[in-house]
């Protein structure tokens, strides 16, 4: 009984999550997702660098190559000090293609200020922002634009596919969690055009937008700390704040790299953790702006973060821990059951064997349960977990410009 509160609220978590959302974008239909092929302004796609190696060059070229009009694209990288190779790679691949421009910051500055650097040196419409690890579908940025069907549409974010998900359980557990954070836990967001946190690894926006809102962009810190994770959430949420509308379409998607240790994972687990605090608990302020059915929902969703891992702390204390596991384990089950009939129709490249999500019936708990208190003591912490400096960057030998 002295759990019922925290039992209700994840009821009602889920029911919104795998219930109402899927529900109502069903009755809704393609009122959700409205578009228009013809829309083709000149776009800026902007690329946060920070030691990402030969990776870099790949993936700007990938960009360049986007169907969409040449003349009317333009790849911009903007360095963050790389520690390692990284700028001579992107200087490597802006020799490749003379519409990609390699910029670098004087020091470090975190993704969002890069971004805003980037963003006040193109004249382009629409700002699409990847992160350096992806490799986006070449119909992505089309498909991002063709969703900016009303001048209330500030922001419009896609899909992502983990790259090379069969490389052990953990990809293939992280492959299936990513389907469901966006074709599932998105859903009651997206049919209110809300959706509170736009990915990084492929997000469009409008430019005059982002413009609006620089300053705040710019200065973002905990008690004089500069935050330099959770930025893609924060950004988000500031274009809701200002009152326009945020989208998300299954149709444009990208592949970006996963942990594939533990020790990678629970690190990129522990910055989305203090993002999902910070964030949603600064939210609060203006969260009454929403409607009532997402402002519920997003009040449930923070009461959770908080609650769950006491739950589990709770059950550990008392001996019930491995009752635990095995609810989990049954509603994992399920909604691997649920992952093999929904993705019955994508390509074997995009998915996974249903049981591979059978591993987060114990990986959730015990990050919970490790990783919420550790965010809550670190939200000042200024440093990239997924990141590591490397050596100094050589010299590459330089190839032909292209025509």
């Amino acid at each position: 009984m002295e759990l019922l509160p925290v039992q209700l609220l994840c009821l009602l978590v889920l029911m919104n999550r795998y219930v109402l959302g899927p529900f109502l974008r069903r009755v809704r239909g393609h009122a959700v997702d409205r578009k228009d092929p013809a829309l083709e302004p000149k776009v800026a796609i902007i690329v946060p660098l920070y030691n990402e190696g030969e990776g870099i060059y790949r993936t700007v070229l990938s960009l360049a190559q986007q169907d969409y009009p040449r003349e009317k694209l333009e790849v911009v990288v903007v360095d963050d000090c790389s520690t390692d190779d990284s700028y001579a790679w992107a200087a490597r691949a802006a020799q490749v293609d003379r519409r990609i421009a390699v910029v670098r910051n004087p020091e470090n500055m975190g993704k969002r200020k890069a971004i805003n650097r980037a963003v006040l040196a193109t004249s382009a419409e629409i700002v699409v922002s990847v992160d350096s690890d992806v490799i986006a579908d070449p119909r992505a940025v089309r498909e991002l634009v063709a969703r900016f069907v009303s001048p209330e549409i500030a922001a419009v974010g896609g899909r992502t596919f983990v790259q090379g998900q069969g490389r052990n359980w953990l990809t293939r557990m992280v492959a299936v969690k990513f389907f469901f954070s966006q074709e599932w836990l998105k859903e009651l967001e997206r049919v209110f055009c809300t959706v509170m946190c736009l990915t990084g690894c492929l997000t469009a926006y409008r430019r005059k937008v982002l413009l609006e809102l620089h300053d705040v962009l710019e200065d973002r810190n905990i008690a004089g700390v500069a935050i330099k994770y959770g930025e893609d959430r924060f950004l988000t949420r500031q274009i809701v704040k200002a009152g326009y509308k945020t989208v998300l379409t299954l149709d444009a998607f990208c592949y970006t790299a996963a942990p594939d240790t533990l020790s990678g994972y629970f690190a990129q687990q522990l910055r989305w953790r203090r993002s999902n605090l910070v964030d949603v608990m600064g939210g609060l302020t203006h969260a009454w702006r929403l409607h009532p059915v997402v402002c519920v929902h997003y009040l449930s969703v923070l009461a959770l973060i908080v609650a769950y891992p006491v739950v589990i702390l709770h059950n550990l204390v008392t001996g019930f821990f491995w009752d635990v596991i095995t609810f989990h384990l049954g509603v994992v089950a399920l909604l691997g059951l649920v992952y093999r009939i929904e993705t019955r129709h994508l390509p074997e490249s995009q998915r996974v064997p249903a049981f591979s999500f059978l591993p987060m019936a114990v990986v959730m708990p015990v990050s919970y349960l490790l990783l919420t208190p550790l965010a809550l003591f670190t939200l000042d912490s200024g440093n990239w977990e997924t990141r590591r400096a490397a050596a100094p960057a050589p010299v590459l030998s330089p190839v032909p410009a292209a025509a």
